[in-house]
């Protein structure tokens, strides 16, 4: 799956679940960026950066974490850790792997 495409399906749930309203609110809070920037990507037809992608999982990682807590958002925090791992996986795959020597 590709940047753009997991980035979508993020703002999608979100948006289902009535957690972010608009592209706007969703570019701000979730990706850290301006609130244009998902409008910007769709125009532009580009990728969104790795760095956009880690800040989303990391965001979402921690709306999981302080949900979990909660038993009435079980379900939903195990959803966001998900999205989370989409994103993290996304991330790892553009990773650079240094050889260590001793």
């Amino acid at each position: 799956m590709n940047r753009k495409a997991v980035i979508s399906e993020v703002f999608a749930f979100l948006k289902a679940k009535g957690i972010t309203a608009s592209e706007s609110e969703f570019s701000e809070h979730w990706l850290g960026c301006c609130e244009g920037y998902v409008r910007k990507l769709r125009s532009a037809r580009t990728e969104p950066s790795l760095g956009t992608i880690a800040i989303c999982a990391s965001r979402l990682q921690n709306a999981a974490e302080q949900l979990q807590p909660l038993p009435r958002y079980h379900q939903l925090a195990a959803q966001l850790a998900a999205m989370s791992g989409k994103c993290r996986a996304l991330v790892d795959a553009d990773s650079v792997e240094f050889e260590l020597t001793a």
